[in-house]
């Protein structure tokens, strides 16, 4: 990542987390991350230190320049310290996971500091059975779920013992930010450049009538796929203006049984999880008395389409696909036929694609325009939940030289979203965070447990068998409000996914 050349200017996509954030609707990303025994403040201290070199943005803050010249740029913090960055906590007797995941959700609802780099992370210690927790956050402007994980490799170690990580070539001297006058003639200066050379490119794009019908077909296919998407979602009970408070289930899984029903039954891991979700959702709604028969909810899924050559430049390359999971079919099999159909449906219409080309078209547009834009808000009442599902190292991580034995995904809420879902795979695991609102959605863990039923009832139709990995040495707890702890392992049947 050190090697990797970093812009100064955000990018629209990233500047958009800024802009749309509100106190009530932080949106930075993050993880649960449990470690066996207990890890050193002072050791990991020391780990982050020798490394900051190399992942620079962790030095540097996110400036707007005045009157919204330009997109923010990333510039060194002169006052960087990693003490303002990392902290510690200890949980009270017993330590319990409950606890821990109460304390983790409080910590996610509050905003990160803009006066600094936009990241910390608590060391949480006290957590039974000789464990270690670390609650992780990082905003979303400077990461996607891809970038994440490159970010999460870059800061952990691939052996318990690694040799010291390389010294920086010379120390770090932060550069002074520009005065407000120069960041925003900088930004003038740099929105007029952009705008000159959008008019060029498009008069160039004259002198070609062959591309220019080709754009314009490829345009009004883009523009058709993405209004028949963006048509009302239907309504659920946790589609509420959200407020400030966060509460989480997980699930863990074994991967193995994962691409055991994918191989049974078709379609890619991804249809499963997704299939996995629709059904568990469909027994939430119907325990609310919701008629689901012939339901579908909209989800909108991020899709990366980072280029290989933009791997490790951090940010975000995301465009998004917005599939009608089916909610109403009970039975599991049946499910997974229609969610295979609907995501093969999409990828036919380069849906994703699609909404690439319309978010390409407002990229050269001034900033102010996005940061009214972002003032606004997230428009109501377009999809049902946000749910995003990265691929992470399936092979062990270690902080210095503690193994890690899970790493439960955090994801924000935002605009009328009572809950949203991550899903991520390590080790051999798959590990499924379902963040809500407990105003709005109070029995969160309502959702887990119908996630574990649904997964057993796709293995079961899938006959795939347990598999008989090892378990792992942690549970599973409830939202923190008081919910009986769910023992889990992922090699049992109590370990679903969602």
């Amino acid at each position: 990542m050190a090697g990797t050349a970093l812009p100064r200017r955000m990018s629209a996509e990233d500047a958009a987390f800024l802009y749309f954030e509100k106190p009530d609707a932080p949106l930075h990303i993050g993880s649960i991350a449990i470690y066996e025994g207990q890890v050193d403040f002072d050791r990991f201290y020391a780990s982050m230190d020798a490394r900051m070199h190399l992942i620079p943005r962790y030095r540097q803050r996110a400036v707007i320049p005045p009157f919204y010249a330009a997109h923010p740029t990333w510039e060194d913090d002169p006052e960087f310290s990693l003490s303002r960055h990392l902290s510690i906590v200890e949980l009270p007797p017993p330590g319990s996971e409950r606890q821990l995941m109460e304390l983790a959700c409080d910590h996610f609802a509050q905003m990160l500091p803009r006066d600094r780099p936009l990241w910390d992370i608590l060391i949480v210690r006290g957590l039974e059975g000789d464990r270690t927790a670390m609650v992780s956050r990082v905003h979303h402007c400077l990461v996607d779920g891809v970038s994440g994980i490159e970010l999460l490799l870059a800061v952990l170690d691939l052996v318990p013992d690694p040799e010291p990580t390389p010294p920086p070539p010379e120390p770090w001297r932060p550069q002074a930010p520009p005065d407000p006058l120069t960041a925003w003639a900088e930004g003038v200066f740099e929105t007029w450049s952009n705008a000159v050379r959008a008019w060029t490119d498009a008069q160039q794009r004259l002198l070609d009538p062959r591309g220019n019908v080709r754009a314009a077909t490829e345009f009004a296919q883009a523009l058709q796929t993405a209004m028949q998407a963006l048509r009302p979602a239907p309504r659920t009970p946790w589609n509420r203006p959200i407020g400030a408070r966060r509460r989480a289930a997980y699930a863990q899984m074994s991967f193995q049984e994962v691409r055991g029903v994918r191989s049974a039954l078709g379609g890619t891991v991804n249809d499963v999880m997704l299939t996995i979700l629709g059904g568990a959702l469909g027994r939430y709604l119907r325990g609310h008395g919701v008629k689901t028969e012939g339901m579908t909810l909209r989800l909108m899924i991020p899709v990366n389409v980072r280029r290989e050559d933009e791997k490790g430049a951090l940010g975000n390359r995301v465009s998004m696909m917005l599939p009608n999971v089916p909610v109403g079919i009970e039975d599991p099999a049946a499910r997974l036929v229609a969610v295979r159909e609907e995501m093969d449906r999409l990828k036919s219409r380069h849906q994703a694609d699609a909404f690439e080309s319309l978010q390409s078209l407002g990229r050269n547009m001034p900033a102010l325009y996005h940061a009214l834009a972002g003032m606004a808000g997230i428009p109501h009442g377009q999809i049902n939940l946000v749910c995003t599902n990265v691929p992470g190292p399936m092979i062990p991580l270690y902080c210095v030289g503690h193994r890690m034995l899970a790493h439960y995904p955090l994801v924000p809420l935002a605009a009328d979203l009572g809950i949203g879902v991550g899903i991520t795979s390590f080790d051999k695991a798959l590990f499924v965070g379902i963040m809500s609102d407990p105003a709005i959605v109070p029995d969160v863990e309502a959702i887990g447990r119908a996630c574990d039923a649904e997964f057993i009832a796709l293995r079961e139709a899938a006959g795939v068998a347990p598999s008989d990995l090892p378990a792992m040495p942690h549970k599973r707890s409830g939202n923190g409000n008081g919910h009986a702890k769910t023992p889990v392992a992922p090699a049992t049947p109590a370990a679903a996914p969602v």
